[in-house]
């Protein structure tokens, strides 16, 4: 049984809580009659690692691209520590991009370099670092990844894990507040995504740095994940706790976080990306702020955000790993 979704009022722009380093207000994306996301609204805890998943095609990557402004979304606001990211000039965008760094799906390495000039590389070409202390933030890093017996090497001499820790030691060499991960686990086998997961934990109990992960590996986020959100039919069905989010009795974050093929979600993203654009909702109702968990029927928006979350919420969880 479906029934049209209901209208809901454009989401005006909050001032984003003190806790929170990243806060998405009313965010709404469309490429051409095709909403991908509708009225996204999260605030992003600040030190803390935050996991948005979702089935495939659900706008996970679309939602990272706004945050980062890379995509203009139609309506709503992004503040990046404070700082609005959307309708404002490209270089308060680049300022702002300065507190940030982005771990792509392949690692996004030129092929022609080896890994120690891919590393270098956002120090060569924003910093005025001599060549002395740029090898040695290169050497930091590439030991903290666990690369420095590589570094000579170019991409396409080495496996697919070791470019994603090539990437994520050029991630961190202009030691960002933030650091986003698209699909970090994308093209590895389970150890090796399991070695990544404890590598992410170490850089994170390293750094300090507040991490958001776009992922659809629920094992992996389980493992390094302080916070989940979860995007259905381009909307935020459910955002808290890991704790919270993994105990929800809630529909689609059951079936997702079970990963089974009883409930909401489909075999065919496709019909449930027409679902969306039709305005179409499952009869699946969602209750508001149950067991932790800001939760919204499909076709409304939940009331996400609106609140300071907190970074010492005692149901967050500090994960310690060893390389």
């Amino acid at each position: 049984m479906t029934y049209q979704a209901s209208s809901v009022p454009l989401i005006e722009p909050l001032a984003p809580a003190s806790e929170a380093v990243i806060s998405i207000q009313g965010v709404t994306k469309r490429f051409g009659s095709h909403t991908v996301l509708e009225e996204i609204t999260f605030d992003v805890p600040r030190g803390k690692t935050t996991a948005v998943l979702g089935p495939s095609g659900t706008g996970k990557s679309v939602l990272l691209k706004t945050i980062i402004g890379l995509l203009t979304p139609e309506a709503g606001q992004v503040y990046i520590d404070g700082d609005p990211i959307v309708g404002v000039r490209e270089r308060e965008v680049l300022r702002i991009r300065r507190k940030i760094g982005v771990l792509f799906q392949d690692g996004a390495l030129f092929g022609s370099m080896n890994l120690f000039d891919n590393i270098a590389f956002p120090l060569v070409e924003h910093t005025s670092k001599t060549d002395q202390e740029i090898r040695g933030i290169v050497l930091r890093k590439s030991e903290l990844v666990g690369l420095v017996d590589h570094l000579h090497k170019l991409p396409g001499e080495v496996s697919g894990g070791m470019r994603k820790r090539a990437g994520l030691a050029r991630a961190l060499v202009l030691e960002p507040e933030i650091l986003f991960f698209d699909e970090p686990d994308s093209g590895l086998d389970p150890v090796r995504v399991a070695y990544l997961d404890e590598l992410i934990n170490t850089v994170h109990e390293e750094t300090g740095s507040t991490f958001f992960i776009i992922s659809h590996n629920i094992e992996s986020v389980k493992r390094t994940a302080h916070y989940l959100g979860l995007l259905f039919r381009s909307r935020l069905v459910g955002f808290g706790s890991k704790e919270a989010m993994t105990s929800s009795k809630e529909p689609v974050i059951e079936q997702f976080l079970a990963g089974r093929p009883e409930g909401p979600i489909s075999m065919d993203e496709m019909s449930d990306a027409e679902a969306t654009d039709l305005g179409l909702t499952h009869e699946a109702d969602f209750e508001a702020e149950s067991d932790g968990v800001t939760t919204a029927p499909f076709g409304t928006t939940p009331v996400v955000g609106t609140r300071p979350v907190s970074p010492d919420d005692d149901t967050a969880v500090t994960r310690t790993a060893q390389l």
